[in-house]
């Protein structure tokens, strides 16, 4: 934990430190221009930056959990590439303004007084907010390559608060630091941690499949090495460099280092006081001054006022030379240091002997002994000719305990898992080749039985039953839909547009109720659900048809000769669709998939009202969405059943409550409120509770997904 914490302690001191800085050249202009009584206005902007802070980081995470495992690489390597840029602008931001950051700031205060109450806040609100965000993306980016929240908190904490402090020892003149250097060697160490967060966004990005090169390795030692030793835990928590790394990893970490820190120490050299010869003394440049103090009043001081020039710190030469070594050094010890210990300790310990990974079941798992229960770490080495994936059973109910996917031959990579009591086994499956189980072995002692941190795989056999069940239940309701667009179709032909809207809905809803099988439909779906947002003419584009341009129509007073041809063509359309379903591949993994997506599509378009034509049926689709989410659940419910009981009551209860918001909105008559007529208290309650259904559907892809093993 602690080995994960120093790069948050780091951003969250430097970070602290320019905020509260910040903050404080805000305060002492106020109280030194006789204004405290503006104070509120600046705390008001603070507490308003830091409220966005913590939001954005909840964005992110919520983001995250309800991704697909390659979208989680894919977002969070992204995201891994966006904070690195920011750290590498914020170190070059301060270096540049830190001699002048107090009267630029002075000179903000002064305008903003000027211009009224609300012009304070926001300038408050604007200083201290970047800072805010950069630090939730760069704690978010972190917490997500240690696999853990709560060293990279800890640390993050420990800098703020100590940030704290010092920007009031600087504050009340207790105190007197150097921030210009500060700055400068923080920064440095920053350039080398933002280095390994490069490195391991871009693997996220070869994991997720945007980027190419996820099986050419530069090197991999974890034949050598241990990767859950201590040493290599603490160089991968502060450095986030692996034992096993690619060729786009290594030449990004050397190539961003090499870059970076020479841009920096430049720029260092070429900001330094430079002395004036006079009289064979050399005389170091005055910084600008901060102003005078009135009696009982303290200015934050210049970053040369807190604690002398650089220029001063020892004999002639000696700030160079440090610049020089300081870059040099945290590059090259890191390195030595592992290189001694990793020397002294004799390699890897005879713990983590390497398990083969062969497509031979005499192979396959050689070199495995019986483990010690709770958390262990195994070294997969693949000895084969294939590219495999490997699997930790139980071999009585082919329950995984953990896996590796894509092992390529020649290479070796750890396998974590949580072992209980019974019995263990490998399933090794080479690509295009059959699977294999090694010999058992048992282990005892274990807590909550053995299969108490495993999952129950799941094959394409044990979705086809679900499969057809649901295969069968679109079928009856496309022929069920059919018939009722032609009834609306029949009402527009005989101009009865009263009956065209009652018929409307209950065709568009049985639609909605079919949500996991759009995936299916391909454009067809298009044209009989789509919207006119994205279109060139909006809702008069030719382009628009299907349920939504009859439903603009329908509540827009156009006559029934306007609506005849996109009543025609809804019917047409889905007639075509009951034609071509049978006929339609429906990927098993989809099943899984729906559960979640269509009531996100629901929380998206129909609790927003963006769906929205006229007829303010937005929640009644949300039942229909519901109604077929619970369709899809009955059919799986066997399957989730065995694997996660808890899961499915929990599932059940947040379907129940959602149901009864939407229930309560639907009138005796069987007409709805429309989702922007309902108060804002019923609102926010509606789109909470789907909210938290989300989440508690969201493990389901995973509790499903199709295994080898199985």
């Amino acid at each position: 934990m602690w080995d994960d914490a120093f790069p948050s302690f780091l951003i969250g001191l430097r970070e602290g430190l320019e905020a509260g800085l910040i903050v404080s050249i805000l305060v002492a202009t106020l109280v030194r221009s006789g204004q405290k009584g503006r104070l509120p206005q600046v705390w008001t902007g603070v507490l308003a930056a830091v409220a966005l802070a913590l939001s954005f980081g909840a964005v992110l995470t919520f983001t995250a959990a309800n991704l697909s495992g390659t979208a989680q690489e894919a977002f969070g390597g992204a995201l891994s590439l966006i904070a690195v840029a920011f750290v590498t602008a914020m170190v070059f931001w301060m270096r540049k303004s830190a001699r002048n950051l107090s009267a630029q700031l002075r000179e903000k205060v002064t305008a903003a007084l000027g211009m009224g109450a609300g012009m304070l806040v926001v300038t408050s609100f604007l200083a201290v907010g970047r800072e805010g965000l950069e630090t939730s993306l760069f704690l978010w980016t972190t917490a997500r390559s240690a696999g853990e929240a709560t060293g990279p908190a800890v640390g993050a904490g420990t800098g703020l608060v100590l940030a704290a402090g010092l920007c009031w020892g600087l504050y009340r003149r207790v105190l007197k630091i150097n921030l210009t250097t500060f700055f400068s060697y923080t920064g440095m160490v920053l350039i080398v941690i933002a280095a390994g967060v490069l490195s391991y966004g871009l693997r996220d990005l070869q994991e997720g499949g945007v980027l190419p090169g996820g099986h050419a390795y530069a090197f991999d030692l974890s034949g050598t090495l241990d990767a859950g030793s201590w040493y290599a835990t603490l160089v991968q928590g502060v450095l986030n460099l692996t034992v096993t790394m690619t060729w786009l990893q290594v030449v990004a970490y050397l190539g961003y280092l090499a870059a970076v820190m020479t841009l920096f120490v430049r720029g260092l050299r070429a900001a330094a006081p430079k002395p004036v010869a006079a009289a064979g003394q050399a005389v170091v440049a005055q910084p600008e001054q901060a102003g005078e103090t009135e009696p009982g009043q303290a200015v934050v001081p210049e970053p040369e006022q807190a604690g002398g020039a650089a220029a001063e710190e020892g004999p002639k030469g000696a700030p160079t030379r440090n610049r020089r070594l300081l870059p040099a050094a945290l590059v090259t010890v890191p390195a030595v240091v592992a290189g001694v210990v990793i020397a002294a300790g004799g390699g890897k310990p005879a713990a983590a002997a390497t398990v083969t990974v062969s497509d031979e079941k005499s192979e396959c798992g050689k070199g495995f002994t019986a483990p010690q229960p709770g958390r262990q770490t195994f070294q997969m080495h693949n000895a084969g000719s294939k590219t495999s994936e490997v699997y930790l059973i139980n071999p009585a109910t082919s329950a995984v305990y953990g896996e590796i996917e894509g092992l390529a031959p020649g290479t070796t990579r750890p396998l974590t898992a949580t072992i209980g009591s019974g019995d263990l086994a490998w399933r090794c499956v080479p690509t295009g080749g059959d699977a294999v189980t090694s010999a058992a072995v048992h282990v005892v002692g274990g807590p909550g039985g053995p299969d108490a941190k495993a999952v129950l795989p799941v094959s394409e056999d044990d979705l086809k039953g679900p499969l057809d069940q649901y295969k069968a239940y679109v079928n009856s309701g496309l022929a069920d839909l059919l018939t009722l667009t032609r009834k609306v179709q029949s009402d527009v032909h005989g101009g009865n547009l009263d009956a065209a809207r009652a018929d409307w809905l209950t065709a568009h809803l049985r639609y909605s109720s079919l949500g996991a099988a759009y995936g299916t439909f391909a454009d067809l779906d298009k044209k009989i659900n789509g919207r006119a947002d994205g279109l060139p003419d909006g809702v008069n584009d030719k382009d628009f048809t299907g349920f939504h341009r009859v439903e603009y129509g329908l509540w827009h007073n156009q006559s029934a000769a306007d609506l005849t041809p996109a009543a025609d063509q809804l019917t047409g359309d889905v007639a075509d669709l009951v034609k071509a379903f049978p006929t339609q591949d429906f990927d098993p993994t989809d099943l899984p998939l729906r559960t979640h997506e269509i009531l996100e599509n629901t929380l998206q378009f129909e609790l927003s009202g963006d769906t929205d034509e006229g007829s303010g049926s937005n929640l009644a689709t949300a039942e229909a969405n519901v109604a077929g989410t619970r369709e899809l659940l009955t059919v799986l419910q066997p399957l989730i059943q065995a694997r996660n009981p808890q899961l499915l009551d929990t599932v059940n209860g947040g379907m129940k409550r959602v149901g009864d918001l939407l229930a309560a909105a639907r009138h005796p008559d069987g007409s709805w409120t429309p989702v922007q007529q309902l108060d804002q208290s019923a609102r926010m309650q509606l789109n909470g509770a789907t909210g938290q259904l989300l989440e508690d559907l969201a493990p389901i892809p995973d509790l499903l997904e199709i295994r080898k093993s199985a």
